[in-house]
């Protein structure tokens, strides 16, 4: 599931590919930018803003895309096969002499102007791994309205970009509440760690290494690397007691009944 570190990790994949290169190819395959033709400009770079991804070209233009529940972003080398899915599932394609790199399932593409990317991002809280990222601002946010359940909260891009539903239910464990307690509910200190502590966890796992999986633990046992998220009747790694799940804003929502305290469903 694509969040902030996934970005991150696209986006680095994109820009040492892409970054000071000629594009010979070009094809973008939604309607609205069909006949655009990108080849012949240099891309800039590549760069995450939170769950977004901003490839500036010269000419002032942005491919801006985001890869929702399961778009991704492939990337070849010159003559290998493609791999990411059927080829209806393709939205876009960039290509240099080297490399060629496949868009699948992008639920946004758009072509922008890059003096106007706030038109994009400009509505994004500050980015968790992005070089405006500030804890206090973070925390500020979350608490502007101090009645809405935590998970809700953190996985309002406006609070704080790069939040996604499994760092949501991995805070909310090592914040000892459940998802659905008040933002309000928590001592004022404890927001600002909150904070930090998403920076932590992302940062931790922006690496690219093959067979990467997100680890929120430090236990490199596999199936034990995450917390709570995706562990329905397994047991707590702190206490033991079976994990519970439940849907929050229609996403499965994990907490364990022991480790949190606050309201459930």
């Amino acid at each position: 599931m694509p969040e902030g570190d996934s970005i991150r990790r696209a986006a680095t994949r994109l820009h040492a590919v892409l970054a000071g290169r000629e594009l010979t190819r070009s094809d973008l395959r939604v309607p609205r930018f069909a006949t655009a033709d990108l080849t012949g400009r240099v891309t800039l770079d590549v760069t995450p803003r939170g769950k977004h991804l901003l490839t500036r070209l010269e000419g002032g233009l942005t491919l801006h895309s985001h890869l929702r529940m399961d778009g991704a972003w492939r990337v070849f080398a010159s003559g290998e096969k493609w791999r990411g899915g059927p080829e209806y599932e393709i939205r876009a394609v960039l290509g240099t002499a080297d490399h060629t790199a496949v868009g699948y399932r992008l639920p946004v593409l758009e072509l922008i102007r890059t003096a106007e990317e706030d038109r994009a991002v400009g509505h994004l809280g500050p980015d968790v791994l992005g070089p405006d990222w500030d804890p206090g601002r973070a925390a500020a946010n979350l608490l502007a309205a101090p009645e809405r359940p935590l998970g809700e909260a953190l996985l309002d891009q406006r609070n704080l970009a790069g939040i996604g539903n499994i760092y949501k239910a991995e805070l909310c464990f090592l914040a000892r509440v459940t998802p659905w307690t008040p933002v309000g509910a928590l001592p004022g200190e404890n927001l600002p760690r909150l904070a930090s502590a998403a920076h932590r966890l992302l940062a931790a796992n922006c690496g690219d290494e093959p067979g990467h999986r997100r680890n929120t633990t430090g236990i490199r046992r596999r199936g034990q690397e995450l917390f709570v998220y995706g562990r329905h009747h397994r047991p707590c790694l702190r206490c033991g007691t079976p994990v519970r799940e439940a849907p929050q804003d229609d996403r499965p929502t994990y907490w364990c009944p022991r480790c949190q305290t606050g309201p459930t469903p």
